[in-house]
């Protein structure tokens, strides 16, 4: 028999973890939200140290995501992919700036090329980074894999702007944590 479908979830924590009507004006708060979801996901153990929050243009969440490769057996259940699907679900459009804009992903960390490639096609605006792959592959055992040479630049040209080290040395512990204690469970 074929499996038919495909079914991701996120940890039953973020429900709590996450306040839907406050706004997040600043984009370093965005970053800190998604790096708290990273650090949850970790201490819970219900994934490995990534998050990320899609906002609308009212400053207000859309979608979380965290990393659930290793609870779901799937390789695309980065958060980045998590919260762009959930997104795109509860605005019913693959592309989510075509239903309101500008829409703005915060992640943990720089996406991988996994999630890079996801990036361009999800129709966000804005792209907030916190940690670097480089400091993901220093610090964890993870292959961030082959970007671009000029990444920024091509997400750039693709009308994405992008905003890089916003809370770093934030998003950098929560990975030396997770890298420091075996990093090999999610």
């Amino acid at each position: 028999m074929l499996y038919a479908q495909v079914h991701l979830t996120l940890p039953a924590w973020v429900h709590e973890a996450v306040d839907t009507a406050a706004t997040f004006d600043d984009d370093a708060a965005k970053v800190a939200l998604a790096i708290d979801l990273s650090r949850r996901n970790v201490d819970a153990a219900s994934g490995g140290p990534f998050g990320a929050v899609v906002f609308g243009p009212d400053h207000r969440v859309i979608a979380v995501g965290v990393n659930r490769v290793m609870p779901h057996a799937c390789s695309l259940a980065h958060a980045e992919n998590m919260a762009y699907m959930l997104a795109q679900q509860r605005l019913q459009t693959p592309r989510l700036n075509e239903r309101m804009a500008p829409i703005t992903l915060a992640s943990s960390s720089q996406p991988c090329c996994q999630c890079y490639g996801a990036t361009v096609w999800a129709g966000i605006d804005r792209l907030l980074i916190g940690a670097r792959a480089e400091d993901v592959m220093e610090l964890t055992e993870f292959d961030e894999g082959p970007l671009p040479a000029d990444w920024i630049g091509e997400l750039n040209r693709r009308g994405i702007e992008v905003v890089r080290d916003l809370q770093r040395d934030a998003a950098r512990e929560v990975l030396r944590a997770y890298g420091e204690s075996g990093g090999d469970r999610y």
